[in-house]
């Protein structure tokens, strides 16, 4: 009887030890658990707290872009990508289109659009359009923020020559009004010629045509209308970038042309362009 008692006693033992290294163990487990459920909760945290200072940069950005506003009331649009106009140059496209023809101004699907409608009206409106034929002298395009004005040769140059003529005063000085408005502005000249060879004494070839033009309105823009040179490039084309083949006189024509592409504050480009002064 003594025998059985102390056999008993053993395995209640042996079974209590068992159970209390499985508790251990389990805690051990739990604590294991639970650090990393606070390293886990700590982590999270710190996500949240970058999420809110970035949401808040957003917020901020947001607003700031919503009111800016300067002293002539103006909160800022999109133009293409980049460029921005106000909503005072706004107001004055909208007069300015109330004047356009109505089938151009119904081809008009964006901002962007009406702008270049708008520009083109205003910069045709300051020289003689007796001898216009449309879009074809002069065309004008507002990219991002780069304005690029396409003026046929004859608005510019005698016949088959470098030489600018008088009547591309009233335009070059409109264009160095602009130039001059801004320090940041840099203006490409480009000359750009038709297919047709071109040899003679003054002349080595299209090359030299395109050039020898462009830097006629560099040294006129600089000489005469007070236009810093450094702002300055000139660029020949040659006859490599056609608008349109140069099967027929008129095609050849439109190949024939000075572009003039400048990065401008729009904002000043609209208000230079619409000053009736």
């Amino acid at each position: 009887m003594k025998k059985i008692s102390i056999l008993l006693i053993a395995v209640l033992l042996m079974s209590s030890c068992v159970s209390k290294k499985k508790y251990l163990a389990l805690e051990r487990e739990n604590g294991e658990i639970q650090n990393e459920l606070t390293k886990t909760k700590v982590a999270n945290e710190d996500l949240e707290a970058k999420f809110d200072v970035i949401k808040a940069r957003v917020e901020k950005y947001n607003t700031k872009i919503n009111s800016l506003v300067d002293e002539n009331d103006v909160k800022f649009d999109a133009v293409g990508n980049t460029a921005v106009i106000s909503n005072a140059t706004k107001r004055q496209m909208r007069e300015t289109l109330t004047k356009v023809d109505p089938y151009k101004l119904s081809q008009a699907k964006t901002l962007k659009d009406s702008m270049n409608l708008a520009v083109s009206y205003n910069l045709k409106r300051t020289i003689d359009t007796s001898t216009l034929n449309d879009d074809d002298d002069i065309a004008i395009n507002i990219d991002e923020t780069v304005v690029m004005i396409s003026i046929s040769d004859k608005m510019l140059f005698n016949s088959g020559s470098y030489k600018i003529s008088s009547k591309a005063n009233t335009i070059l000085q409109k264009l160095a009004d602009v130039i001059n408005s801004e320090p940041s502005i840099e203006v490409m000249v480009e000359g750009h010629t038709d297919a047709r060879t071109i040899n003679n004494d003054r002349v080595a070839d299209n090359w030299d045509l395109s050039v020898l033009r462009a830097t006629s309105v560099v040294r006129k823009l600089q000489k005469d209308y007070n236009v810093d040179p450094a702002k300055l490039i000139a660029s020949g084309r040659s006859s490599y970038q056609p608008l349109t083949d140069n099967d027929s006189r008129e095609s050849r024509s439109r190949n024939r042309r000075t572009r003039i592409v400048i990065l401008p504050n729009i904002n000043k480009f609209f208000a230079l362009m619409s000053d009736q002064g």
